[in-house]
């Protein structure tokens, strides 16, 4: 049988597919050299370790985003923040455990930097000094990648929901064991993920305003 002609992007569109069938967890470079049809060691020579994979990984998540945004340059810091973030959280809904992969891991590279410069300068034009656009996106992105792995726990694909989660199953052990409040929460904590993210980022922006934006920006 041929073996495949390995290169690093082959490797990784490989090991982002897999990841969609089998998470995080089982995604392991052997499994990745079964999928390619070679020998476990040969995927050395492109990737020293497994974190060095994850990594790459990221950075070819971040390219695919950063594609499909529309058109941000007339968009108010608040309108492009937010929309960075719904970018961001598409991206990663669309491989089970994407932000879990995508947390802690470092981009390779240098190439990200266009758009983070891109985005620091619209920031501030509004006023913003670079520190605190920085940590204004910071404060956005950490809330985002939070939501997501959380999201993804309970909902590890579109149309996918992990037992132990169910709403009225919830409710109904906690109101049985007296905490009434708690069960009234339920549908509030483990469903309805899309409004839920619409409104931390209102929260999140509305914090900044308060917090971080220049007087004129808000």
């Amino acid at each position: 049988m041929a073996t495949t002609r390995l290169d690093r992007t082959l490797v990784v569109d490989t090991a982002l597919r897999l990841l969609n069938d089998v998470g995080l967890e089982g995604l392991t470079l052997r499994r990745i050299a079964k999928e390619l049809n070679v020998q476990a060691p040969a995927l050395y020579w492109h990737f020293k370790n497994k974190q060095a994979l994850l990594d790459e990984m990221s950075t070819a998540m971040f390219r695919r985003m950063v594609a499909s945004h529309a058109d941000l340059e007339a968009l108010t810091w608040q309108e492009r923040l937010i929309e960075v973030q719904r970018g961001l959280r598409r991206t990663l809904l669309g491989y089970r455990d994407g932000a879990k992969v995508y947390s802690g891991s470092r981009f390779t590279g240098t190439d990200h930097a266009a758009s983070q410069e891109d985005h620091l300068r619209a920031f501030v034009a509004a006023g913003f000094t670079p520190g605190a656009a920085a940590r204004a996106t910071f404060i956005a992105f950490s809330f985002t990648l939070g939501f997501v792995i959380e999201e993804q726990s309970v909902e590890p694909r579109p149309g996918e929901r992990m037992s132990g989660y169910e709403v009225a199953e919830r409710e109904a052990r906690m109101a049985a064991e007296g905490y009434s409040l708690a069960a009234t929460v339920s549908a509030d904590l483990f469903q309805g993920y899309e409004e839920r993210f619409e409104e931390g980022l209102r929260a999140i922006v509305a914090g900044i305003e308060a917090t971080l934006a220049p007087e004129a920006a808000r």
